[in-house]
């Protein structure tokens, strides 16, 4: 990246004086780099409509409190794979040793990547795509970020809509999946569990609460595989629907009213641990699972696995990478402290994954303890943990309904902020790059959410869960970390650490450390191409169970992948292709360059 001093006289006449740039907020001046064999020179130098910035920046909607925008931010990132993730991975990697690399790993490139996108998208007060008029030729991984939150609501949805399911099979004095005397239970399902690895028949049992979850809920046997989907079941379409419904009315009117959404749904989740662990630390043996979430076996640093595990988790667990918050910072004043609201945001993500490690384990201890099994039976991550061994405990408890509708309760809200971050994250980066949609938000918004709905459709049939399971291996893993890596290196190495050093420093009234830099230049961009090579390179084709998916739907799986990183060198090609000049001419990047007054005053580009 071209930086440094540029005498006033050599800039296009077309640019304003330095006494008409002492609005706040940036102004765009765009220049075409062309090479010469003596050197770097700029040419058209053109002054891109100062007025209408400043103005699209006075007339931005802003939260109506600060603590709207931290409650939102707080319940994107803590979701559910909080709860059902994090906990386990502790568990499977040494106990409290896990926290060594997961630490790490969030000081070096967490929080900088987090602490970065808050301050792109504040500054530039634009969404996911809208930011990079920075550098244009970047543009494509802001559609990247669009395309994945908006996959990602394909299915993500759906998890909420089992949630809504289960809330509503919670009121009654008897939960159903408690016992095998119910029309959905095969002649397999048994009430004691069997679960003696030395064994040879533990395939051919199943637990009521499975059976519930498989059978009465996702019609599993109803299916064949992937080829033989059926149609959507009507009990999950219109719990499908009333989530759509929540989206929209959460949304239709944009952080305004989302912002007073997050007050329950991102506090609610907190109210509702605090009363599970007080709950959980009463039941015996659960003491026992609290020890074993917390053992700390050191050896197992030794293993290359378990810091693939931590690095993978903090990529997936802070929300970078899905353009929210780009989208939400977006709307905070300029002046904002967002530096001091991302130490506080990753904080609280990481603390409450470690707090839910606690509530999780005391039932796991628990369960283990009830039924005379080790707790490697029991302990679980994913969906099989909050559907099938979290009810099957909540379950044997005394009031056992009032717990379930407590529990599924905050998967609710859980699972409804996130989903709001992920929705707003493609309204926002669509409006913002389409200026005439903004006036159109409530038909777009429903657009939006209606367009996810029908897609949904396809994971609430009878073989609907593979296609949860295929889009939930394909659609965030890989593309995500891609997508994360061309930003940092787009901001670090094309825009400048140091020019986004002084739009920092323009905001919140001082550059960050030189920790912060070095972890954006050369750190967090490292750590992410490690991860994305390492992400190739361990590559496992999905399955579900016992089923292994045909290769024609790996196919597909890779496309919807695929088709979201090749935003980054479709847009570029297209940049390039419509810049004056030829392809030997024009440099490998074209920037607009933002710049202050102080700066300009300066005689720098920034």
């Amino acid at each position: 990246m071209i930086k440094g001093r540029l005498p006033i006289g050599q800039m296009s006449s077309v640019v304003a004086p330095a006494k008409q740039l002492n609005d706040m907020g940036p102004k765009e001046v765009e220049l075409i780099l062309v090479k010469e064999q003596n050197g770097v020179q700029f040419t058209n130098s053109t002054l891109i409509n100062p007025a209408q910035t400043t103005t699209g920046t006075e007339e931005r909607e802003t939260w109506a409190k600060k603590i709207d925008f931290l409650l939102s931010v707080i319940g994107f990132a803590v979701d559910l794979a909080n709860v059902w993730r994090f906990p386990y991975l502790c568990y499977k990697n040494g106990g409290g040793a896990f926290l060594v690399p997961y630490l790490f790993f969030m000081v070096i490139a967490g929080m900088p990547l987090f602490y970065m996108e808050l301050a792109l998208g504040q500054y530039n007060r634009e969404g996911a795509a809208g930011v990079w008029k920075i550098c244009p030729l970047f543009k494509g991984v802001g559609f990247t970020v669009i395309l994945i939150s908006l996959y990602v609501g394909f299915y993500y949805n759906v998890i909420i809509a089992w949630a809504l399911y289960y809330l509503f099979s919670s009121f009654t004095g008897n939960l159903p999946w408690v016992n095998c005397n119910n029309t959905w239970n095969s002649l397999n399902c048994s009430d004691i569990w069997t679960f003696n690895r030395s064994s040879h028949n533990v395939t051919h049992r199943s637990t009521p609460a499975a059976e519930f979850f498989e059978r009465g809920v996702l019609h599993l046997h109803e299916s064949e595989g992937i080829n033989d989907l059926g149609l959507p079941r009507w009990q999950l379409t219109s719990c499908l629907t009333v989530v759509i419904v929540v989206l929209y009315f959460s949304l239709w009117k944009g952080v305004r009213t989302s912002g007073k959404v997050v007050w329950i749904t991102a506090t609610m989740p907190y109210v509702v641990l605090i009363g599970l662990l007080l709950r959980g630390v009463t039941l015996p043996g659960a003491i026992d699972g609290i020890k074993a979430y917390l053992s700390v076996d050191f050896h197992r640093l030794w293993e290359t696995s378990v810091w693939i595990d931590a690095a993978t988790q903090i990529c997936f667990s802070l929300g970078v990478g899905f353009g929210v918050l780009i989208a939400f910072s977006s709307y905070n004043k300029f002046s904002n402290n967002c530096y001091r609201d991302a130490i506080i945001t990753s904080s609280v993500n990481s603390l409450t994954s470690f707090f839910s490690g606690f509530v999780i384990f005391s039932f796991l201890g628990y369960m283990a303890q009830k039924h005379n099994v080790a707790l490697e039976d029991v302990a679980t991550d994913g969906p099989g943990l909050v559907f099938i061994i979290y009810p099957e405990a909540i379950a044997t408890l005394p009031w056992s309904s009032v717990w379930s509708v407590i529990f599924f309760i905050m998967l609710l809200t859980l699972g409804i902020d996130s989903a709001m971050g992920g929705m707003e994250s493609v309204i926002t980066g669509l409006i913002d790059e389409f200026k005439f949609l903004r006036k159109h938000r409530e038909i777009f918004t429903l657009f939006i959410v209606v367009s996810t709905f029908l897609i949904s459709l396809f994971c609430v049939t009878n073989g609907g869960i593979y296609v949860f399971t295929l889009l939930d291996h394909f659609a965030a893993g890989t593309s995500i970390l891609f997508g994360v890596l061309i930003e940092a290196i787009g901001i670090a190495w094309f825009y400048g650490v140091g020019r986004f050093s002084d739009d920092i420093e323009e905001m919140i009234g001082h550059r960050p450390g030189l920790y912060w830099r070095l972890c954006w230049k050369y750190v967090s961009p490292l750590f992410l191409l490690c991860m994305v090579v390492i992400s190739f390179g361990t590559f496992k084709p999905p399955y579900y169970g016992t089923y292994v998916f045909p290769v024609w739907a790996n196919i597909i799986g890779w496309c919807v992948a695929i088709s979201s990183m090749a935003m980054v060198p479709i847009y570029a090609i297209y940049k390039l292709c419509v810049l004056p000049g030829t392809f030997r001419n024009v440099s490998i990047y074209t920037v607009n360059l933002l710049y202050s007054s102080s700066s300009f005053m300066n005689n720098k580009v920034i």
